[in-house]
């Protein structure tokens, strides 16, 4: 049973599903933050981590970050530096939940929205299996790219 478990986990066609939902969930993401960076920023600075001078930069670049990361996931093009973009950030946001849980502080998510409920454990624990979506992207995802259709290799120039 064991070698049947692990045939399915390092199926290239479950890391496929895998980058169709994790880049579609960060495509997602990004569009709120982008329309409303000032939101964000103020979603940034509840957190209480960031220091002050970077909350706004942080609050317009990391949503282009996450839509171009989860555009090319979806696509299929240069998918292992997307996913590894997107466990950075992962990581990132798991780590500042979990932080932010600790301290006991009530803030939402602002994960798609500004107005979300409060984090919670559950909010960790989906980060985390987010985390391991994407690790298994990064490591298995070999079918149905469009990378190697129209970009050229370095051979090639």
């Amino acid at each position: 049973m064991s070698s049947r478990l692990r045939s399915v986990l390092t199926s290239p066609w479950l890391a496929l599903a895998f980058r169709l939902y994790i880049g579609g969930i960060f495509v997602y993401a990004s569009i709120y933050k982008i329309n409303y960076p000032a939101e964000f920023a103020e979603t940034i600075a509840s957190y209480q981590i960031t220091p002050y001078f970077a909350v706004n930069l942080m609050a317009v670049v990391l949503p282009w970050i996450e839509l171009i990361s989860g555009v090319l996931l979806i696509l299929g093009i240069r998918t292992r530096s997307a996913a590894a973009i997107l466990l950075a950030l992962l990581a990132l946001f798991t780590l500042a939940i979990a932080i932010t849980l600790a301290r006991g502080v009530p803030i939402g998510c602002g994960c798609f929205h500004t107005i979300e409920d409060p984090i919670s454990w559950k909010t960790l624990v989906r980060d985390l299996i987010w985390l391991a979506m994407a690790s298994q992207v990064f490591l298995y995802d070999k079918i149905l790219r469009l990378e190697g259709k129209f970009l050229l290799k370095i051979k090639e120039l």
